[in-house]
């Protein structure tokens, strides 16, 4: 079966998809799969699908759509798990603006309902020259691959106690001093489910490489595969010249997307130059802080996100012990506070007399 498609989605970038395309009737039900789908209904809220090149457009009723399929667990948004079948003409959900789509199984109120999508079929790849023989498309064709040797430059990694904690505004605000004082800076996305937005918002602040999960073929992460997806986006990031990266990691420190494991394993926490703590609230600051602590003996830069929106909230953090920045009301400070602590991390080490 032969189709044109309206809107093809970014979690599918990896592949560089036609409009054009063409379907099975046998559907590969697995995650990363690309399918083309009907769109049923319209939508007032979280009503947009965000395409290859970052482009946000409305989704609307009859559409035809390109996505993969996929999990999510999002507190302010939808939480779906993987079909365990599937046939064309049936019934899954668009779980994220990035066209991941899955069984919608709850969702937070302030999203709605998600869209109804009919299934049309399995969408076929080509790789083989001439050939007629199409393949079954996933979004690890054309994954990058990283490099296994232990990181060479510094890392600023950035957690949060929860989603919409202030983490990306925190990253480019890093990112843009880092640049700013003549560093290559890369930007990197370590958890959560597929979506352009973040780091291009670090490309669009002066971070020359960005690359995330998805690059490597991962629609949603895991705890099961975090951490050897972040050595890859890393290594990844690391072996294009660039010399510092900021690494956001999506969702907080004690949700379903694997930033467990990122911080259990040995290897990141050694290349980590910095950690930072995005949190909404001196709750979330003190739990944060201690999580951190006595989970993985990681002491903070600093504070930064919602909690630290005046200075009621920069006082907590001072009795916690830990340094408050704002990367709404002062992002320059914070970026220098930053920059100072990379700037050491990057001195050689002095030889003995």
């Amino acid at each position: 079966m032969r189709l044109h498609a309206e809107k093809i989605a970014s979690v599918t970038r990896n592949l560089k998809l036609s409009r054009t395309l063409t379907l099975s009737e046998q559907i590969d039900v697995r995650e990363g799969s690309v399918v083309a789908v009907r769109v049923h209904g319209d939508k007032t809220t979280y009503n947009q699908l965000e395409d290859v090149h970052g482009r946000w457009m409305t989704l609307h009723d009859g559409d035809i759509v390109v996505g993969a399929l996929g999990k999510r667990h999002a507190l302010h948004g939808y939480e779906g798990v993987m079909p365990e079948t599937l046939a064309v003409g049936g019934e899954i959900n668009m779980l994220n603006i990035g066209g991941v789509m899955g069984t919608c199984v709850s969702y937070n109120p302030d999203v709605g309902k998600p869209f109804r999508l009919e299934v049309l079929g399995q969408v076929q790849v080509f790789p083989e020259f001439g050939s007629r023989m199409g393949v079954s498309a996933h979004i690890s064709m054309n994954a990058i691959k990283g490099n296994p040797a232990p990181l060479s430059v510094p890392v600023v990694f950035i957690v949060g106690t929860c989603m919409n904690a202030g983490k990306t505004l925190a990253a480019c605000a890093m990112v843009r001093a880092l640049r700013a004082a003549g560093l290559r800076v890369g930007g990197a996305k370590l958890t959560g489910i597929s979506l352009l937005r973040d780091t291009l918002s670090m490309y669009d602040h002066g971070a020359e490489v960005i690359a995330d999960f998805t690059d490597a073929g991962v629609v949603c992460s895991d705890p099961a595969h975090a951490a050897p997806v972040a050595h890859t986006v890393l290594s990844e990031i690391a072996q294009r010249g660039v010399d510092v990266i900021v690494a956001e990691t999506g969702d907080g420190i004690l949700g379903e997307y694997g930033v467990q494991a990122i911080l259990a394993d040995s290897g990141l926490r050694a290349a980590g130059c910095a950690f930072v703590l995005c949190a909404n609230d001196p709750v979330g600051v003190s739990g944060g802080i201690a999580e951190l602590r006595s989970q993985y003996g990681i002491s903070l830069a600093c504070v930064a996100g919602p909690a630290t929106d005046n200075r009621v909230g920069h006082r907590f953090v001072e009795k916690m012990g830990s340094v408050p920045h704002n990367a709404r009301v002062d992002p320059r400070a914070l970026g220098e506070y930053i920059l100072g602590i990379v700037q050491q991390a990057r001195k050689p080490a002095s030889k003995p007399a």
